[in-house]
Order: C-alpha cells, then structure tokens, then sequence
C-alpha cells in the first residue's frame, strides 16, 4: 500500500490540476484539458477488456458512437440531460453484454477483426435508420444557453468525473475476485476455465465495463458539441489511438491508460502546433519508438527505477 501512495499522490494531482485550469488558462488550455479527461476514460475504460483480460478490443468507437445517437436521440425527445447520459449508458452496457456473448467466442485477431466489424457494423446501421438518427446528415442538439466559458467549464468537470468513476472502477477490480480472474484469463484462458473460472462471465463483466463508460463520455460528448453525425462519431481512427493510449502509458495497470492518454494528447497538440504537415507522421514516430523502447508503458519507468534502486541496496 505504501508503494502505491506516491503514484496515487500524483493521480489526485493531476486531477486538480486539470480541474483548476480555468482558474488560469484560458479556453484553448480548458478545452484540452476537457480532452484529455475524455480520452482518459476511454482507455482506462478500454483497459477492463484489453489490459486485464488481454483481448484486443477495437470495439470503442462503436460504443462511444452509441452513447452520443442514444444520448442525442433522448434529448431530442424532451428528456433532460443527465437522465439521457444515464439511459446511453445502460442501453449500450446491455448492448455490450448481449454482443459479448457472441463476440467473446472468438480470440486473438479473429476478436480483433471481429470487433473493428462491429464499428462498421453500427456505423452502417446508423447511416441507413435516417428517420431516428438523422442518417449522413447527423443529429442537431438542443443548444445550451451558456456563456461558452461556463459551458467549457461544465463539460471539463463532466469528463473529469467520467474519468474518476473509471479509475474508482479499474481499482476495485483489481482488487476484487473479477480482476484476478481476468488476469488469469490473460495468462491462460484454458487453464482458468480448468480452475474452475466462468471465463466466458468475466469476459462478458470487463466487455460491458469497457462499453459503460464509453457510452457515458459519448452522450456527454454529444451534448458537448451539439451535434453528431455516423462519420465523426463511429471512427476506427479513435479506437486505435485509445489503444495506443493504453499502450504507451501501461496496459494492465491501474493508472497507466490515463497517464498515456495525457501523454498522447499532449504529444499531438504540441506536433500540431509546430510541425502542421508532418505532425501525424511524426507523432507516429515518436509514439512506436516509445513503445518499443518501453513495451510496460511509461509506468514502467517507475518499476526500472526501483529495480536499480533494490541493485544498489543489495549491493551495499
């Protein structure tokens, strides 16, 4: 416990420093701050069912992007907001539970293939159902009365609690018989059901994790920007960059997903700002050397630091 009370120190103050930069900042500066919460969530919740269970889940713009139709669509019809961002949370957590039933059969690339079909699967069915969901045209919101810096403010505190309530969530996994159970799922599926683990269970429990929070972030990103459309909100782009997310910070771990998730943000408005042209090609560069030059993610630099430190002690 003791060990883990720095990294914990350093999550709290983070959090308040993303929470306070209205105080200081101005709204470019709240705006980001904003996206990396959002982003933050979604790779840790992305982390239940990639990190923990070792399956590699593209399934996270499908969920975000049936947060945001079923958020958006509820409003439409008169139903406040916060109520709306709690039925897109509970109609794409049953989705989740139901397609994990089927979709879960599968391992490996064939999961993976799987799941990026079903992004293009809700992308399609999205595009084509145009009397409920506007079709390519997208959906207009109902416009919020705010003056814009109160309504940066809001959506921030919203992501920031998204995020919090992922966090709280990865660690009484972790902690709880579910987590060790997925952990074992990720060393050897075969060998957990031998043992007597309800593999199939565990994995439906962390795939509907995964979708909960996905589909709060979307619904409330949805009411964010007032209007949502199949193209911008079912992208594959946005699955893989909450993967490399997960990656680059320390998939598996508690905190890992969210600290790569500030790291990428960050790292792509900085190569945004000063190299317009390449900055995709050269994000990418600095993004696979880090990973390949640190496979646990930046936490890792944390475990490397206390294994020369216990060297050094052993040696004295």
């Amino acid at each position: 416990m003791k060990s883990g009370f720095p990294l914990y120190a350093a999550l709290v103050a983070g959090l308040l420093v993303l929470a306070t930069t209205p105080l200081y900042a101005d709204n470019y500066v709240v705006r980001t701050a904003a996206i990396v919460a959002m982003y933050g969530a979604l790779a840790t919740s992305w982390n239940f069912i990639g990190g923990f269970t070792g399956y590699p889940s593209f399934s996270t713009a499908a969920f975000f992007g049936l947060g945001a139709y079923v958020g958006a669509i509820c409003q439409r019809h008169g139903i406040p907001m916060g109520l709306a961002w709690a039925i897109a949370t509970v109609v794409v957590a049953a989705f989740a539970a139901l397609l994990g039933g089927i979709i879960l059969r599968l391992r490996g690339h064939y999961f993976a293939i799987g799941s990026i079909a079903v992004v293009e699967l809700c992308r399609l069915v999205v595009s084509s159902w145009s009397t409920l969901t506007g079709g390519g045209d997208g959906l207009n919101l109902p416009l919020m009365s705010w003056p814009p810096e109160e309504l940066m403010r809001f959506f921030l505190f919203v992501m920031l609690a998204i995020l919090l309530a992922s966090l709280i969530a990865t660690i009484l996994v972790d902690r709880s018989r579910l987590g060790f159970g997925l952990r074992c799922i990720h060393q050897n599926e075969d060998a957990a059901a031998m043992v007597g683990i309800n593999t199939t269970v565990y994995k439906i429990a962390a795939y509907t994790l995964s979708a909960m929070f996905c589909a709060t972030a979307g619904a409330a990103y949805a009411s964010w920007t007032g209007y949502i459309d199949p193209t911008d909100s079912f992208q594959i782009v946005m699955t893989v960059k909450v993967v490399v997310m997960a990656l680059l910070g320390g998939a598996g771990t508690i905190l890992g997903p969210a600290l790569g998730a500030a790291a990428f943000v960050l790292l792509e408005e900085l190569f945004w700002a000063n190299f317009l042209d390449w900055n995709r090609a050269i994000l990418g560069v600095v993004i696979v050397l880090l990973i390949f030059f640190l496979p646990g993610g930046l936490l890792s630099l944390r475990a490397l630091r206390r294994l020369r430190a216990a060297k050094i002690g052993g040696r004295e």
